[in-house]
């Protein structure tokens, strides 16, 4: 009998210790280390692709982007490397990111706008689906500007036509004058077309060159090459501080404040309606993304959107308007935009 006790006793301990060893790890595996583990933090450099040009807008609202997440420690202290890759428009670049392999994948960001995208699904197979979309960040409008100061090359600058008048280079485009706007892909040539519409011309009265980035659009205004340039504030405003560039046309239903303040709208110039062509500016990543990465990521931008930096030195001084929206929320709304750019295009 005492030995059937003392067994007894030996096997209700051991059941006992397995009891807590089984509490003890499943307590581990839903709030401790194990559960962070399944999670995503980054532990090597992270490579964010840019498909514009240094010093154009995209390059400008990546860099912001990179340098408070470092700033504000929300990357682990891991570097981030942006990249600006500009073959064939960009397109090099957005393929490589939507191929990519799970790996390499988790530690890659793009630059990704509806000037990125209209191109795109025009010329490519590429879609949004081909790709994470992590978070829409801002809203971002054009300007026109004028390069009076240059060494004019143009038929229009030559004729002795003034720089800072729009108005005047429509009539001047009317009455035979060819004159010419340059500006980067995307957005800009819907912009360039929308204008042209309105206006009443067409391309062989007022041609467009296309560029693979603002800032190379830029700096052939500032060659005396194109009489005017399409351009959002970002990439634009040092060289309006710098009365390098003048605002000559507001592409918005409103002006613009600060030193854009006195570009008028196009019906403040003629009987015309406004033209403006919204440019959302968001960051997706490689399909291959894994969901652990695409959580981290979206919260790192929400908390770069919430930042008191973001607000002040990128959307106040570049005169963007806020509308961050997350992974959830941002695919899909950039997959109902690019179907209804689609239809309205004829696409498939």
């Amino acid at each position: 009998m005492k030995k059937l006790m003392a067994l007894t006793l030996a096997l209700l301990m051991t059941l006992s210790l397995a009891a807590c060893g089984s509490s003890g790890e499943t307590g581990k595996t839903e709030g401790g280390s194990s559960a962070e583990s399944e999670g995503f933090v980054p532990s090597k450099t992270v490579t964010w692709i840019c498909t514009s040009s240094a010093g154009g807008g995209s390059d400008i609202f990546s860099r912001k982007i990179s340098d408070i997440m470092k700033n504000d420690d929300l990357v682990n202290g891991q570097t981030i490397v942006v990249s600006n890759e500009t073959d064939g428009s960009g397109e090099v670049g957005r393929n490589k990111v939507a191929t990519m392999k799970a790996g390499d994948a988790d530690y890659t960001l793009l630059t990704f706008n509806s000037g990125d995208l209209m191109p795109m699904v025009t010329n490519t197979k590429n879609r949004a689906a081909n790709f994470r979309i992590l978070a829409v960040m801002a809203v971002d409008k054009q300007l026109l500007f004028s390069c009076p100061g240059s060494d004019a090359k143009t038929d229009y600058a030559k004729a002795g036509n003034d720089q800072n008048d729009f108005a005047a280079a429509i009539e001047a485009a009317k009455n035979g004058t060819f004159v010419v706007i340059g500006g980067s892909k995307g957005d800009d040539i819907t912009t360039y077309n929308k204008l042209l519409a309105e206006v009443g011309l067409t391309e062989d009265q007022m041609g467009y060159i296309t560029y693979d980035s603002t800032s190379d659009a830029i700096t052939a205004a500032l060659g005396g090459n194109v009489d005017f340039v399409i351009s959002k504030p970002a990439a634009a405003s040092q060289y309006v501080e710098s009365d390098d560039l003048s605002p000559v046309l507001a592409l918005s239903t409103e002006r613009f404040s600060g030193s854009l303040a006195d570009a008028p709208t196009l019906s403040e110039i003629g009987d015309y309606e406004n033209v403006e062509v919204p440019v959302w500016r968001g960051v997706a990543a490689p399909a291959a993304m894994s969901d652990a990465a695409v959580a981290f990521w979206s919260d790192a931008l929400g908390k770069v959107a919430a930042s008191e930096a973001w607000k002040t030195e990128y959307l106040e001084t570049y005169q963007l308007i806020d509308e961050y929206k997350d992974t959830a929320a941002a695919t899909e709304y950039v997959t109902a935009y690019e179907a209804d750019y689609m239809a309205e295009n004829g696409l498939s």
